[in-house]
């Protein structure tokens, strides 16, 4: 978590806080999508996260992208921005946030897969027609709308 959303955490607690960030597909030469088994709330996600202090979103995609799977992406293909109460989400320790996703699609990735930040607990690819069963709402209103 950015030191800035810790902060903001102290001072107002598990209340509900409006968190802008970057969520990014990966796909692979078989058209598979990266997902990430989260550690905390043991569901499969798409990589991503909150932006920080003076970060573009973009800046962001790329940031988390390469935090959470070793990835690193040429460019970024802006998809779609998503917010509403559909976006809400708990976490585990009780905080709660509505989110506003900015989604992109990384285009010509390299590096090696990699979990660096204690995140993950994997890093997998799967078809569109093979989804993991425990998919977290937020990825899969991001799949539904845009790949099924």
């Amino acid at each position: 978590m950015a030191e800035y959303i810790k902060e903001i955490r102290g001072l107002i607690g598990n209340r509900p806080l409006i968190l802008v960030g970057s969520t990014i597909i990966v796909m692979n030469e078989k058209k598979e999508i990266l997902f990430q088994h989260r550690s905390d709330t043991k569901e499969w996600g798409l990589p991503g996260g909150a932006m920080e202090i003076g970060e573009s979103l973009e800046q962001t995609a790329q940031r988390e992208l390469f935090e959470e799977t070793g990835l690193k992406a040429k460019s970024f293909k802006f998809i779609d921005v998503l917010s509403g109460s559909d976006l809400y989400y708990k976490y585990p320790n009780g905080d709660e946030v509505y989110n506003v996703i900015c989604v992109y699609l990384a285009a010509d990735t390299s590096g090696e897969l990699a979990m660096n930040d204690g995140e993950s607990l994997e890093l997998k690819y799967f078809s569109i027609n093979e989804l993991p069963s425990k998919l977290d709402e937020r990825a899969k209103i991001i799949i539904e709308k845009h790949f099924i």
